[in-house]
């Protein structure tokens, strides 16, 4: 399996020919969809889901049942719901968690699903909800105004992954980078980061 990440929350991930995005959002590079078969979204934020490039791709798009996509051109999307086992372009992925992480005051109230690929990858969005079987590779949570630094490190460890690379990112300038960097480096096991277009 090949995963090569895209600025932000976007993630391109290959096997035996096959290609599954998780997240092209706005702020995510175009050519992460070049090939792709199939598209995961994990909540209806737009650094998370670009509707106007998707719309034009033409390959089955999945996302949380209850998600609110902006209306800004026709999307057909396959809608699917917490604890649903599917098939994406040949991947097998489960979907985990229900409800984005609230940033204050209740608000963001948004459906936000976490996917677990193949039984090995996780990608949880915008929530750190624990997936409720192993998994070799963790898509890590790095900066966000809903997020807390030692809540990513205790989620990263409880998860338990032998690799964790970092997403969620892009807010982050290169004096932050190197902080997140250092924290995780010193207590997430197996962490690495992967500049936007590097594979591991």
């Amino acid at each position: 399996m090949r995963i090569t990440k895209y600025t932000h929350a976007c993630v391109r991930i290959e096997r035996d020919g096959r290609v599954l995005v998780v997240d092209p959002g706005t702020w995510s590079e175009p050519r992460a969809l070049a090939g792709a078969d199939a598209v995961l979204v994990t909540h209806e934020h737009t650094d998370h889901v670009d509707v106007l490039r998707l719309a034009g791709l033409g390959v089955p798009v999945f996302a949380p049942d209850d998600a609110d996509l902006p209306a800004l051109a026709p999307l057909p999307v396959t809608r699917v719901r917490a604890g649903q086992r599917f098939d994406a372009a040949g991947f097998a992925v489960t979907a985990v968690g229900g409800r984005h992480a609230v940033i204050h005051d209740g608000r963001p109230d948004c459906a936000n699903l976490g996917y677990v690929i193949d039984g090995e990858v996780y990608h949880p969005g915008d929530a750190l909800h624990l997936p409720e079987q192993p998994v070799q590779t963790l898509l890590l949570p790095a900066q966000g105004s809903w997020l807390k630094l030692t809540e990513a490190i205790s989620f990263a460890r409880a998860v338990g992954a032998a690799r964790a690379y970092p997403i969620h990112d892009a807010q982050l300038n290169e004096r932050g980078t190197a902080s997140v960097d250092g924290w995780f480096g010193e207590t997430v096991p197996g962490y690495r980061r992967l500049a936007p277009g590097e594979t591991a």
